[in-house]
């Protein structure tokens, strides 16, 4: 049981037409709290049929936060009262404070986060079915609370986010002050959503698509504390409301086209991924074209950005899952890594080599042969990288048994296309472990078919002779230019 309110509020019934609103209420004596933080267009639909509900029947703010006539705890009131006690302690939390001056309405701010306390708890609880009553003041405020604009980052403040430095990783994320207040709210619309006495069919009129957008729109929070709350209720969402899934997905996919051709900057996308590896997990199958087409248009591009590695775990999972329900897509994924495969970013590069071994353990033979040639010249352009951790990665794959197998059932096309690259490497190569490794995979091929091995060592000797001799051949020609050249200065 959470703890009571010190200071009980006054009982007061909802308020007639033309009483007071919450923004009128800005200018009471009773603290200077703003009622605007959030639009209207986020409370739902039938706020709007209802224009005397919701903002309208919220009593000034002097009459809710009167001291000398306290509302009633729930468990101090009989059954039939509590919603309307309930509706009366939302209308209460509808106020908002300004949490930048840690020393202005000290008491007003506790007296809420201790109403919020108690509305959790009822929720909780399950007191009763909802009325029409109850969800409009709930959806209204939620959206005084919840719905705000997000503050500048910190590197749009001091214009970093330009440069080329910038690094998203680096930077320290800005925590949202009214956290006391806002986390609460978030766990109420937690129960709220997940509670057995909301009916979905009713539901959905007050969490339609603009509530579910307004929270969309604040996964852009540098605050992770907010991303995971919003993280979870949208799956709630998702879960208990099934009109509104194609929505969800379809709102999902617009953010992902403005951070990958737009913006290149959004803090939720790793949280929005997360989201989407257990609707994905849940696909029927046979997939539909439409989940397909996310496959290509959403999902695979997300590779292209700088800052890939702050959701490449997440990315990695959504991809992998779609291999798994549907093999035949592998080849899809394959040379969608491909076309965004880093050329100067080798952190990323280690991540594509890592992505990449998770989706060939899931790739049949008969999907395997359609990509496999530009997929390992790609591979053997890794294995001669001069950074160690690409090279070492890159060998990391031939410890890999199913990929040994993959490899040695199409051995007769694949060996030479590699070949040079494993010789480079064991003669080359500035580091030792990599050298070290070139030569245990050398041993491992050689073993898995010398009569190849040992014609492709003889092939690739014939290469190096040749190109040895075109050098030589250029060297010459150059020296001849360059006597012409001193014979028509001297002339």
């Amino acid at each position: 049981m959470l703890k009571s309110v010190k200071s009980k509020l006054s009982g007061v019934g909802r308020k007639k037409e033309g009483a007071p609103d919450a923004n009128t209420a800005q200018t009471s004596d009773a603290g200077n709290v703003s009622g605007s933080q959030a639009s209207g267009s986020g409370v739902g639909a039938s706020s709007k049929e209802n224009p005397s509900s919701s903002a309208s029947a919220i009593p000034p703010m002097e009459v809710l936060y009167d001291k000398n006539k306290p509302l009633f705890l729930f468990r101090d009131v009989v059954a039939a009262e509590r919603q309307t006690l309930f509706i009366k302690k939302l209308q209460l939390c509808s106020y908002t404070f300004d949490f930048t001056d840690a020393t202005a309405h000290v008491r007003e701010k506790e007296i809420k986060r201790q109403t919020l306390l108690e509305l959790v708890d009822y929720v909780n609880q399950g007191q009763g079915k909802f009325t029409e009553a109850v969800f409009e003041d709930c959806s209204y405020m939620l959206a005084q609370n919840l719905f705000r604009g997000l503050p500048p980052s910190n590197h749009e403040i001091t214009g970093s986010a330009s440069g080329d430095n910038f690094d998203p990783e680096e930077e320290e994320p800005t925590l949202e002050p009214s956290w006391p207040h806002l986390q609460i709210v978030y766990e109420f619309l937690l129960r709220y959503v997940t509670s057995n006495e909301v009916d979905p069919k009713i539901g959905k009129k007050y969490i339609d698509s603009t509530f579910v957008l307004k929270l969309l729109e604040l996964f852009d929070s540098e605050d992770p504390r907010e991303r995971d709350y919003l993280k979870t209720i949208l799956h709630r969402i998702y879960g208990k409301f099934m009109v509104h899934r194609p929505f969800i997905r379809k709102a999902i996919n617009n953010i992902f086209y403005r951070f990958i051709y737009e913006t290149e900057r959004h803090n939720g996308i790793a949280e929005l991924l997360e989201i989407l590896g257990s609707i994905i997990n849940g696909f029927a199958l046979p997939l539909k074209e439409e989940h397909k087409v996310f496959l290509q248009r959403a999902l695979l591009p997300l590779h292209k950005p700088k800052c890939v590695a702050m959701y490449h775990q997440q990315l990695s999972y959504c991809v992998t899952q779609f291999v798994e329900k549907d093999p035949r897509l592998a080849d899809t994924v394959l040379r969608g890594l491909l076309k965004y495969w880093p050329v100067t970013n080798s952190q990323k590069e280690v991540l594509f080599l890592g992505e990449l071994e998770e989706v060939l353990e899931l790739t049949q033979a008969s999907e395997f042969v359609k990509t496999m040639l530009p997929l390992f010249r790609q591979i053997s352009a890794c294995i001669n990288s001069s950074h160690f951790q690409v090279a070492e990665r890159a060998l990391f794959l031939w410890n890999n048994d199913y990929i040994v197998n993959l490899v040695a059932q199409n051995r007769q096309v694949l060996l030479p296309v590699c070949f040079g690259a494993f010789e480079r490497n064991a003669q080359n190569h500035w580091n030792a472990a990599v050298g070290g490794l070139t030569i245990n995979v050398r041993k491992m091929l050689m073993e898995m078919d010398q009569p190849l091995f040992e014609k492709c060592q003889k092939e690739w000797e014939q290469e190096v002779l040749a190109s040895a001799t075109e050098e030589q051949n250029r060297q010459q020609y150059w020296k001849k230019v360059e006597a012409l050249a001193d014979k028509s200065t001297t002339a």
